[in-house]
């Protein structure tokens, strides 16, 4: 699979087989992934890979703040501005009702926030989560860095045949995550990434996106 196919086909997948994923594929693309950018070589980011029973009990614990209502745990950053405006209003908006209609949640259901959380507490079913922290002295320019760090992950699990699906949620729920990965105080949960097989027989979603003329601009010849 070149580079283009990756970026192509890597979207995220909301329904995971149970198909194990070995750790010698999760190894190989974290050791690839280490060449991602990150400014003065500081490579911020930190990775967790969860697999097996703690991964099952992280899974029953956050499903079942979530299917509880918990609101979840006080945010240590917003997952996006207070007020969005057009056009990113429209497209969030979009975006949202695609996602939760293709996993059969009606936007009319009163239980849509808590069904959408629990879907998001179990990984849609993977395997393997990956959570990634970064030191509480970082700033925005390492948080960059850690999004080029994820994407790299993410395009090399698409080489290696696996899907995956970036999950902000879990900043919910992050001290339940941190009981289970032991990241320490000096620590903050940027995100989850769900990785596995994807699920045979489920509708394929792939979400729009703006067309190039509305986020680039060529300037010079």
């Amino acid at each position: 699979m070149d580079v283009y196919e990756a970026v192509d086909s890597r979207r995220a997948v909301r329904a995971f087989s149970d198909k194990p994923v070995s750790k010698e594929i999760l190894e190989r693309v974290l050791a690839a992934a280490t060449r991602a950018p990150s400014s003065g070589n500081l490579q911020p980011w930190h990775v967790y890979v969860v697999t097996g029973e703690p991964l099952a009990e992280l899974k029953r614990r956050a499903t079942a703040r979530a299917r509880a209502g918990d609101p979840g745990d006080e945010r240590e950053y917003p997952m996006y501005p207070a007020e969005l405006t057009s056009p990113y209003e429209d497209r969030f908006s979009t975006a949202a009702a695609q996602r939760y209609e293709a996993l059969g949640i009606e936007r009319a259901d009163p239980e849509r926030p808590r069904k959408i959380a629990a879907l998001n507490a179990e990984a849609f079913g993977a395997p393997v989560v990956l959570f990634c922290y970064l030191d509480r002295t970082m700033g925005p320019g390492q948080w960059g860095d850690a999004g080029m760090h994820l994407q790299t992950v993410m395009l090399l699990l698409r080489a290696e045949g696996l899907h995956s699906c970036p999950q902000v949620m879990w900043t919910m729920y992050r001290t339940t995550v941190s009981r289970i990965v032991g990241a320490d105080d000096g620590l903050v949960l940027f995100c989850g990434v769900s990785v596995g097989y994807e699920k045979e027989g489920v509708p394929r979603l792939r979400t729009g996106r703006a067309g190039m003329a509305e986020t680039v601009s060529f300037i010079g010849g």
